[in-house]
């Protein structure tokens, strides 16, 4: 059963086959299982499994009685009184019953799997959360049971150890040598005999904790047949173990002997209220916080029951049912006691002997009995259950080859290596002798536990996903809120800097195990939610409420082959500014002569490739007859409601030869300047993404519809530019990124005239149109506009933008100047203007204009012609200067002598060169037939500029109000 295989099907299979063996995680089978004979008898392959009592409520029972309801239950009726004791009581099972409820939810959502609490978190929160909060829980439980077996070790020492203090022994029984070592080698013997118990397997602990499960019931019952069966009389009580007799307000002197009443009324009323004072045992004020942090001590045990889901017979089905009566059960009893207690047991009885139930009972040693076998069992429940903890984690692989000796079971499935590896940490902590300190730590571990379950609950219900559908429906988001609020708050009351430190050591394995582990096929709640959140929010996001004032650029970059343009996609995510970017890609098929949709299979690369970019973008890929109905397709379907691109970039259409940017350096050994790789090594190494071969390559057979490997022509490119226009997109075309390197760009050597600086230039004239110098019309604006975007971005921020002020002799240049100036000043664009003068160049465009009237007109174009050259009156000039882009024939007038001058003149105003130049793009003329002429007039005027946007805008994107 893997993690990929469908729920029905494990279900349907597991109800047939009841008898074979389930099958292992894949990779696991061999392992598990060397030289096994497939024809073994189902006995020998099946492991017993265990039932809903003997798997769930006997370990969550004695796990929650532990040793809290035999030396406990009158310390906290002492302290706070029948009132705020059952206050108490009712708050912490109101906090463990949320999670409680959050437990059943999930167990019955799905098939459960070995590792309890563990299993449930890392399915629902994913590996990071799973795996910090199962180290967490794994430590808890080896902190767990090394502190049951301390303090069992300390009852027995007590009751059978001879006095440290030389003093001479009161009982005949106080036999047994204590010290330090002593009582270390008592607490390895019981360590020892918890592991033999372990390793033998789940079927003989569960035998084991049902014979203390008699036991304890057994004492239990004649707890409260002493209540009513012993009659009233005087207990002597402990010596203090305070050094100051005079400090707990009730004297001068301690009593030394108390008395068990039976029922009286006197007695009830005398234990109904509060009465906090000193513990005996420490010398410390008690109060509400500190009594209630003792007290819920005794009710983290829900998850024993959890942790052995791996060795359940149906975990889904016995989880919910044995924790909620173990936890009921618990809850009656634990309220009977603090009752009859109250009711029978003198105030200063209940305060000054925690042992008082030994003595009342029909015969004392009978407590003493259940005081060693609750703390037993509860040290064997966490015992195994930290060993099946660790066992999951290592067969997830979060950590690793660290864990991976705990992966290997024994023939009947029992993870022994894990087994051993607890024991070992358990030996360890029994090293430290006391533990007060880490017995607040375990307590806030395992809340930590029980808040993350609530969380998950709450991730999954919040989501929305359709297969979260437990059959456990007692549940809603607020329980699992409360829950984690009520966990919250235990865990600052219990200890506030321990609380500060657990969760930031659960931080810290998250980002550990968030850098480290491998990705899981688990599926993660964070992208449920995150839809479900996205979702919401883009119904929200009005396409009629947009402004100018938040307007930003949303980007769709046509690539045709991710390994030539990486330099101008890294580009292009710097002037995004927080906008939409999508990678758009076409795809020349027709889908009805494909078996299959080919671009499915190319998505996984295409966003491998946004990863190893580092950059923030979305992909789309499509398939079509044409280059161009493939952008029409993507520039009308791109995006979702409000998020839809409005600037459409395409890489420039020339013969410049594409260069592979996607070669892994490590596969070229040879030092040569070549930059392919010889074909040997490249198949000894699997590609680091899967893309076509460059136009051009020696392994690419294809030469493209026009030859030269190029699967659209001249025409249609400009077709693209047109097209995009009509559907009111802002048009940018991108000119030498092949060898764009931002690293390199953004930090050039130090020059006597440059000194190390950055500059973008801004040309934002339209050069092919030098008769309208206008400098405020919507495309000037739009270049501007994504100029100080770029200037914006923190690693662009130390650029410097020159703009540059084209002027011919005869007309204000100062005043042209200041205008210019005045506008960057409104527009709040810092920028340096630099006058250029070009009449030189200018006079060659009039020149053209004057051989132009002379000629004569061929027959095809005679009446364009004729309009061309008709006078222009000063209103149509105004107009005209209005709608610049508009005018049809302006690509027929231009000469090449014209443009290699603007040519020359923008490389001669570089000085230093800049990393990138921002130029004014025409709108593509009218006449179809002269798409050709245009796009060699665009060719002829960026001729090695380096990096360049010829960029055209269609709407306004900038304004002067607040």
């Amino acid at each position: 059963m893997t993690e990929r295989t469908p729920l029905l099907h494990y279900r349907l299979s597991a109800s047939v086959n009841e008898s074979e063996l389930r099958l292992p995680p894949a990779g696991q089978a061999l392992e598990q299982h060397p030289g096994t004979p497939r024809q073994r008898s189902s006995q020998q392959r099946q492991p017993k499994k265990l039932s809903i009592f003997f798997g769930v409520v006997i370990p969550t029972l004695l796990s929650m009685f532990s040793v809290v309801l035999f030396l406990r239950i009158g310390f906290v009726v002492g302290q706070s009184g029948l009132y705020q004791g059952i206050a108490m009581f009712l708050v912490a099972y109101f906090i463990i019953c949320m999670t409680v409820l959050s437990v059943c939810a999930i167990s019955t959502n799905g098939a459960l799997d070995a590792g309890g609490a563990y299993y449930m978190i890392s399915r629902a929160l994913g590996p990071e959360f799973g795996g910090s909060i199962g180290i967490m829980f794994f430590l808890a439980n080896v902190c767990g049971s090394a502190l049951y077996v301390l303090g069992l070790v300390e009852a027995i020492v007590a009751t059978f150890g001879v006095p440290e203090d030389g003093t001479l022994a009161t009982s005949p029984y106080q036999v047994l040598p204590s010290g330090y070592w002593w009582s270390l080698l008592y607490a390895t013997a019981i360590a020892l005999l918890c592991l033999l118990v372990c390793l033998v397997g789940a079927h003989i602990y569960a035998k084991a904790t049902f014979l203390i499960f008699l036991v304890v019931m057994f004492v239990l019952g004649t707890i409260f047949i002493s209540f009513f069966a012993v009659g009233p009389h005087t207990i002597i009580l402990p010596s203090s173990s305070t050094s100051n007799p005079t400090a707990n307000g009730t004297g001068p002197t301690l009593p030394t002997s108390a008395n068990f009443t039976g029922f009286k009324l006197d007695t009830l009323l005398g234990n109904l209220w509060a009465d906090y004072t000193v513990d005996y045992t420490t010398g410390t004020m008690m109060n509400f916080a500190t009594v209630f942090a003792v007290m819920f001590n005794g009710c983290t045990g829900i998850m024993a029951g959890s942790n052995m889901s791996g060795d359940l017979k149906n975990p889904s089905y016995s989880i919910p049912r044995g924790t909620i009566t173990a936890v009921i059960f618990t809850f009656i009893i634990y309220n009977l006691l603090s009752v009859l207690v109250a009711c029978s047991c003198d105030r200063v009885l209940l305060q000054r002997d925690y042992s008082f139930l030994r003595d009342i009972n029909i015969w004392n040693p009978f407590v003493t009995i259940g005081v060693y076998s609750s703390t037993l069992s509860a040290a064997m429940s966490n015992l195994i259950g930290a060993s099946r903890i660790l066992y999951a984690l290592a067969r997830d692989d979060l950590f690793g080859k660290v864990l991976s000796p705990a992966k290997k079971t024994s023939h009947s499935g029992n993870p022994w290596v894990s087994v051993l590896i607890s024991w070992f940490l358990v030996q360890l902590v029994l090293f430290s002798g006391k533990l007060n300190t880490i017995a607040s730590i375990v307590t806030i571990f395992f809340l930590l536990v029980y808040a993350a379950v609530d969380l998950a609950c709450l991730a999954l219900e919040w989501a929305s996903a359709p297969n979260f559908r437990p059959t456990f429906r007692y549940f809603t988001w607020h329980t699992c809120v409360f829950g984690i609020v009520g966990c919250a708050v235990m865990m600052f009351l219990i200890n506030a800097i321990y609380a500060s430190a657990s969760i930031a050591f659960m931080l810290l394995l998250l980002l550990l195990i968030h850098y480290l582990s491998p990705t899981s096929s688990w599926g993660y709640i964070s992208q449920a939610l995150i839809f479900h959140q996205v979702r919401k929010y883009l119904l929200m996001l009005d396409v009629r409420k947009d402004h100018v004032k938040f307007w930003r650029p949303q980007v769709l970059l046509m690539v045709s082959n991710p390994r030539s343009s990486v330099g101008l996609i890294t580009f292009i995510n710097d002037i995004k500014k927080s906008g939409l970017y999508v990678l758009g890609h076409v795809q020349l098929g027709d889908l009805n002569t494909l078996p299959s949709d080919p671009l499915q299979s190319q998505y996984d690369s295409w966003l491998s490739l946004v990863d190893h970019l580092n950059i923030k973008a979305f992909v789309n890929l499509t398939l079509a007859d044409s280059v161009r109905h493939g952008i029409q397709h993507l520039l009308f379907i791109s995006g979702l409601g409000g998020m839809r691109p409005n600037t459409l970039i395409l890489g420039f259409y020339d013969d410049f030869p594409p260069k592979d940017k996607l070669i892994d350096p490590s596969l070229c050994t040879s030092q040569s300047t070549d930059p392919s790789c010889p074909s040997q090594e490249l198949e000894q190494q699997a590609p680091l993404f899967h893309f076509a071969s460059l136009r051009g390559s020696s392994d690419r057979q294809d030469y493209g519809e026009f030859g030269d490997g190029k699967v659209l022509g001249p025409q249609e490119y400009v077709a693209i530019i047109a097209d995009a226009m009509k559907m009111l997109k802002n048009v940018v075309l991108a000119r030498y990124f092949n060898n764009f390197d931002r690293a390199q760009v953004l930090s050039p050597p130090s020059s006597s005239l440059g000194r190390g600086a950055v500059y973008v230039d801004v040309w934002p004239v339209n050069l092919l149109r030098p008769d309208s110098c206008s400098y405020v019309d919507t495309c000037s604006l739009f270049l501007l506009q994504l100029a100080c975007i770029l200037n914006m971005v923190r690693a662009w921020r130390r650029a410097t933008l020159r703009l540059f002020l084209c002027v011919e002799e005869g007309r204000s240049v100062r005043g042209s100047e200041e205008k210019l100036g005045q506008l960057l000043k409104e527009l709040r664009i810092k920028a340096q203007v630099y006058p250029v003068p070009w009449d030189q160049q200018v006079a060659l465009h009039w020149q053209r204009q004057g051989e132009w009237s002379k000629k004569q007109p061929s027959q095809s174009v005679t009446d364009t012609t004729k309009e061309e050259k008709k006078p222009i009156t000063e209103e149509e000039k105004e107009n005209e200067d209005d709608y610049v882009n508009s005018f049809p024939s302006n690509t027929t007038r231009l000469s090449d002598d014209y443009l290699s001058a603007v040519n020359k003149l923008i490389l001669d105003q570089a000085r230093p060169p800049p990393a990138v130049r921002f130029l004014y793009l025409p709108r593509p003329p009218a006449d179809t037939r002269r798409y050709t002429a245009y796009l060699r007039h665009l060719e002829l005027l960026t001729q090695d500029l380096g990096p360049t946007l010829l960029i055209h805008g269609v709407t306004p994107v900038i304004t002067t109000d607040l």
